[in-house]
């Protein structure tokens, strides 16, 4: 076992359904990425005949606010390899280690999922008109793709973090699906 505490960083899914108990929990910033709905989702949120969008750190010349969950000690291994089993399903995700600025003045290193822009999944760019579309129709394994839209901007909401995109993307979706 490490000596160094294990922080993962969650910026989508994993802000407010964790699938572990975090020690601590403090709002983070990530350098070098934005938060982007750049990955098709073949598995959770759509399939491969008509996929969705799951967001995903994309490298960029700006950062992403979100959240820092030091794992216990005791539960490393167990989070480790839970966390791999249900973000490395497909491998668009690449597992690696960022420093995180924690707004309480702390730098950690955090676990980050980062997606290859080289992966068939990836669909960074794209209008954001378009994403409404996908996500309004899309469903998967785990649910409607709106049900993970909402969800996120809930807890985005909840965190005091602003997105602009996101905000855009809840308003045109809620337009597409009443």
């Amino acid at each position: 076992m490490s000596d160094t505490p294990l922080w993962v960083f969650g910026y989508g899914s994993l802000m407010w359904n964790p699938g572990f108990d975090p020690a601590e929990q403090v709002l983070a910033r990530l350098g070098g990425f934005h938060r982007s709905f750049c990955m098709w989702s073949i598995h959770h949120r759509g399939s491969e005949q008509e996929p969705g969008l799951v967001l995903a750190l994309d490298e960029a010349d700006t950062h992403c606010e979100g959240v820092a969950m030091r794992v216990h000690d005791a539960e490393r291994d167990a989070v480790l390899a839970y966390l791999r089993e249900r973000e490395l399903i497909s491998a668009a995700y690449v597992e690696q280690t960022h420093d995180l600025d924690l707004r309480d003045g702390r730098r950690v290193p955090g676990l980050c999922y980062v997606i290859q822009r080289d992966h068939v999944q990836y669909c960074g760019g794209m209008e954001l008109e378009r994403q409404a579309q996908v996500i309004a129709q899309a469903v998967g394994g785990r649910g409607p793709n709106t049900e993970y839209l909402y969800n996120t901007y809930a807890q985005l909401e909840a965190f005091g973090i602003e997105d602009a995109d996101m905000d855009w993307l809840v308003a045109r979706v809620r337009e597409l699906t009443s």
